[in-house]
């Protein structure tokens, strides 16, 4: 038996048994992605994780270091080291502030590097908390502490929130339903169609831009992070107004990557006045210290 496909001419005809068998594969695709998305964010909302937090740790620790050696080897890494321990300490005031509040991630390797490239306006954190700033962020922008707090706390927010898992399992998803709609259509096999672990980790975490329910619930932790190692929320707000300035002049990558929900400047302002608490609380801020 054979099934007519829907195109134009020519007119493909498709054994049944192939077709029968894609469908069947899609199917089972489309249930265990429902089944999986069980897992609950830090604002409580509902996420498709059909790779684990632990896998997208291990995917991402690979690679962190394939992105970071030919760097080094350039001698493009923390070639600044005002700025390289500028960017430490904030980052480790901001991390003491994540294992205070989510424990398990003291397990974390936590890592942050400052990269060399002034045309680079950008920032990211892969899971498992290994962290990247660009200089030309630093420069371009010229954030002060609070603002530069606000990045860092941004993007550590991204992998408390496992915002990497998260979108290598909606990437995972969608090569497996192109997978099986290929299997019903032309026979294709599985090998080659879906990125190895790290890369895909690699992307999520550089390349590809966030979606806007992650920006906001990334913004949303962020600032309470900030607020909680001492560094003003109302910065949040200020920040971005920089970033747009600086993106308004030419195309930023940070902005791109992290596409601005719906008035992000407007909502940043309504929510400092509920972290001023935080930020205020006297005492000393602990700092993260490094492995390495």
């Amino acid at each position: 038996m054979t099934v007519k496909l829907f195109s134009s001419n020519p007119v493909y005809f498709l054994p049944y048994s192939c077709y029968y068998s894609g469908m069947r594969l899609l199917l089972f695709i489309l249930l265990l992605a429902s089944l999986c998305s069980c897992a609950t964010s830090p604002t409580g909302r509902s996420q498709l994780m059909l790779v684990s937090p632990e896998q997208a740790i291990s995917a991402s620790r690979q690679a962190y270091v394939q992105t970071m050696q030919p760097l080094a080897k350039e001698g493009r890494i923390d070639s600044d080291p005002q700025m390289a321990s500028r960017v430490r300490h904030i980052t480790g005031r901001i991390i003491a502030q994540a294992i205070a509040i989510y424990p398990h991630t003291q397990r974390w390797d936590w890592s942050v590097k400052v990269i060399d490239d002034p045309k680079m306006v950008n920032a990211w954190c892969m899971a498992g908390g290994k962290m990247a700033v660009y200089s030309g962020l630093l420069n371009k922008v010229n954030p002060t502490d609070d603002e530069l707090a606000q990045v860092l706390a941004h993007e550590v927010s991204h992998a408390l929130a496992n915002h990497t898992a998260e979108r290598m399992s909606v990437a995972m998803a969608s090569q497996l339903g192109v997978m099986g709609i290929g299997m019903a259509t032309a026979g294709s096999k599985y090998g080659g169609a879906a990125l190895s672990g790290s890369a895909l980790a690699a992307a999520v975490a550089i390349q590809l831009p966030n979606s806007r329910t992650s920006e906001s619930e990334a913004d949303l932790i962020g600032i309470e992070l900030a607020a909680r190692a001492g560094y003003n929320p109302y910065a949040a707000a200020t920040l971005w107004q920089k970033m747009e300035r600086v993106g308004s002049k030419a195309p930023v990558e940070f902005l791109s990557t992290h596409p601005s929900p719906g008035n992000r400047q407007a909502t940043l302002r309504n929510l400092a006045p509920r972290y001023m608490g935080l930020y205020k609380q006297p005492g000393y801020r602990p700092v993260y210290q490094f492995r390495q």
